[in-house]
């Protein structure tokens, strides 16, 4: 399924992007809006208030607006999924606004501010090893649970997690940091339960997870932009593989608006897999496959570029 295969095939159909502020949140709540899609996007960043990962210049309304111009409707709800009360607050909204919801997009996160990498358990700050857990797990349970008893009320509901590698990458190597790799784990275990879970309503769950992103601020961590993110591969040879965040945005409307998406049901996919399968490409024509050319090059000796993977 082309790019332009999607444009309006959600027309009609209603979606929340939990976590959708910036980076791959962001790019999905647009390129679902571009398929045709009401897109309600969530997060804590406002243009009134800043969450604790301190990106003022990136928030909810911002990304509404960026829905709507894409051709779908953008409604922005300031929402903190760690308060129960207000994530069952925002879906009875969409419920009474709309009766349905057709795609979930778990993609809460904010929690890189609390990383310290190779860091033994003992040694790392409790509370931030916690709060992030919290932020990319609990967050996720709680929208699931509010969320779920309207998607479920039609056939064909979809569901997806999103995590930070694939079933096949995590499941090899660990990730630096315990609680990180529990909270990039616990994702695709979503995946697979809820699978379960959704099968006798017709509905799907999945995870994915985009390559090597090239976020917001991963864009500024290397002191690039979108134009010229290149000359940071001097720095970081493997930054070469980057991807847009739009890439995963096509994958998961390509997956959207698939008639047959229940194939994938439970698995863990990612965004280099789903283009070969849709036929989409990233924003300059590329496919990069992110995950294959880390676990083939990068830890396992393959002799190639990371051209060859795009």
């Amino acid at each position: 399924m082309s790019t332009a295969a999607v444009e309006k095939t959600l027309a009609g159909k209603v979606a929340l992007v939990a976590g959708a502020t910036r980076g791959a949140g962001r790019a999905i709540a647009v390129e679902l809006g571009r398929a045709g899609a009401t897109v309600y996007v969530t997060g804590r960043t406002t243009r009134e208030s800043v969450s604790e990962v301190g990106r003022p210049t990136e928030t909810i309304e911002g990304t509404a607006e960026l829905v709507t111009a894409a051709g779908g409707t953008g409604v922005a709800v300031p929402t903190d999924h760690l308060e129960p009360e207000r994530v069952r607050a925002l879906v009875e909204r969409i419920d009474r606004d709309h009766g349905r919801l057709d795609v979930l997009v778990n993609d809460v996160w904010g929690g890189d501010h609390l990383l310290d990498f190779d860091t033994k358990v003992w040694e790392v700050d409790l509370a931030k090893g916690l709060r992030m857990l919290r932020l990319g797990v609990e967050t996720h349970l709680v929208t699931s649970h509010h969320a779920l008893p309207l998607l479920v009320r039609r056939p064909g509901g979809l569901v997806v997690e999103v995590t930070d590698g694939t079933a096949e990458y995590n499941g090899d190597r660990y990730r630096g940091n315990l609680f990180f790799d529990l909270a990039k784990n616990a994702p695709i275990r979503m995946a697979y339960g809820l699978a379960e879970e959704l099968k006798g309503y017709g509905c799907t769950a999945v995870c994915i997870s985009p390559g090597f992103l090239r976020s917001e601020e991963m864009l500024d961590h290397f002191g690039v932009t979108e134009e010229n993110w290149r000359d940071a591969v001097a720095k970081e040879p493997h930054f070469a593989i980057a991807e847009s965040p739009a890439y995963i945005g096509r994958a998961v409307a390509a997956l959207a608006c698939d008639p047959e998406v229940a194939r994938w049901n439970g698995q863990s996919l990612s965004s280099g897999q789903l283009a070969r399968e849709y036929d989409f490409t990233d924003t300059d024509g590329s496919r990069p496959d992110g995950w294959r050319y880390f676990i083939e090059v990068v830890h396992g000796g393959r002799r190639a570029s990371a051209e060859d993977y795009r």
